[in-house]
C-alpha cells in the first residue's frame, strides 16, 4: 500500500501548479517544441511521401467540390427552401465533408484541403515553401476537376443555377464580403491550429483523434453565418474551381475577395496562435 500511495503522490505532483505566464503547460521532460520547417527542402522532391501527399490533397479537394457543389445545385433546383436541405444542409455538406476528408488524409498530407490553411501553416513554419506551393497547386487542380464533374452531370442546370460560384450578394459591399471572408477564415484556421497543437497532443491523447470534428464544425458554423453574404468562400481553391468551370463575368468580378480575404484571415490566425496563445517567440528567447 505504501508503494501505491507513493505512486499517487508522484502522479499528482508531476505537473507544477504554478507556471510562468507564456510557458507551456508541460515540463521539458515530456514536451519539446518541434523545430520550424526549412524554407526550402530539396530532398522532398525525391520522396514518394511528398508526391503522395500532393495526390491526397488533389483527391480530397476533388471530392470536396463534387459533394458540396452537388448539394448547392440541389438546393437551387428546388422550388423553395423547404423542399430541399436549405442553407443548413449546404452548411452541413461543407462541414461534414471537411470532417470526413481531414480524418482520411490527416495522416498522409495533414488534411489541408484549403490553400488558406496551407498558407497559415506555412507562416507558422509547419511545412516548407516547396510543399506549401505544391499543395496549393494540387488543391486548385482538384477543385477545378471536382466542379467539372458536377457540370458534366448536369450542364444545363449548372449554367442556369450559377455553378456554385462565389460572389458578394446584393445589399452588401465588397468591403462587407472581404470582412466576412477574413473573419470566417480566421475562425477556421485558428481552429486548425488549436485542434492540431502538438502540445495538446502530447498532453491529451484523445486530441489527435478528435481533431477533424472541431475543424469540420468550424466550417459548418462559418457557412451558416456567411452564406447569405458571399456564399462562403474561406477556401480559395473552392472559389477558383467553381469560377473556372462556370466562367461567367460575375464569377470573376469578386474573385480577389476570395483569395485576399482568406489569406489575410489565415495570416492573422497564425500570428494570434503562435505569438499570443503559444508565445513561441518569447519562449525562444528564454
Amino acid at each position: 500500500m505504501e508503494g501505491k500511495e507513493e505512486d499517487v503522490k508522484l502522479g499528482a505532483n508531476k505537473y507544477s501548479e504554478r507556471q510562468p505566464i507564456g510557458t507551456s503547460a508541460q515540463t521539458d521532460k515530456d514536451y519539446k517544441e518541434a523545430p520550424p520547417a526549412p524554407l526550402f527542402e530539396p530532398g522532398e522532391l525525391q520522396s514518394w511521401s511528398f508526391w503522395r501527399a500532393g495526390i491526397a490533397e488533389f483527391i480530397a479537394t476533388f471530392l470536396f467540390l463534387y459533394i458540396t457543389l452537388l448539394t448547392v445545385m440541389g438546393v437551387k433546383r428546388a422550388p423553395n427552401m423547404c423542399a430541399s436541405v436549405g442553407i443548413q444542409g449546404i452548411a452541413w455538406a461543407f462541414g461534414g465533408m471537411i470532417f470526413a476528408l481531414v480524418y482520411c488524409t490527416a495522416g498522409i498530407s495533414g488534411g489541408h484541403i484549403n490553400p488558406a490553411v496551407t498558407f497559415g501553416l506555412f507562416l507558422a513554419r509547419k511545412l516548407s515553401l516547396t510543399r506549401a506551393v505544391f499543395y496549393i497547386v494540387m488543391q486548385c487542380l482538384g477543385a477545378i476537376c471536382g466542379a467539372g464533374v458536377v457540370k458534366g452531370f448536369q450542364p444545363t442546370n449548372y449554367e442556369l443555377l450559377g455553378g456554385g460560384a462565389n460572389s458578394v450578394a446584393h445589399g452588401y459591399t465588397k468591403g462587407d464580403g472581404l470582412g466576412a471572408e477574413i473573419i470566417g477564415t480566421f475562425v477556421l484556421v485558428y481552429t486548425v491550429f488549436s485542434a492540431t497543437d502538438a502540445k495538446r497532443n502530447a498532453r491529451d491523447s484523445h486530441v489527435p483523434i478528435l481533431a477533424p470534428l472541431p475543424i469540420g464544425f468550424a466550417v459548418f458554423l462559418v457557412h451558416l453565418a456567411t452564406i447569405p453574404i458571399t456564399g462562403t468562400g474561406i477556401n480559395p481553391a473552392r472559389s477558383l474551381g467553381a469560377a473556372v468551370i462556370y466562367n461567367r463575368e460575375h464569377a470573376w468580378n469578386d474573385m480577389w475577395i476570395f483569395w485576399v480575404g482568406p489569406f489575410i484571415g489565415a495570416a492573422l490566425a497564425a500570428l494570434y496562435h503562435q505569438i499570443v496563445i503559444r508565445a513561441i517567440p518569447f519562449k525562444s528567447r528564454a
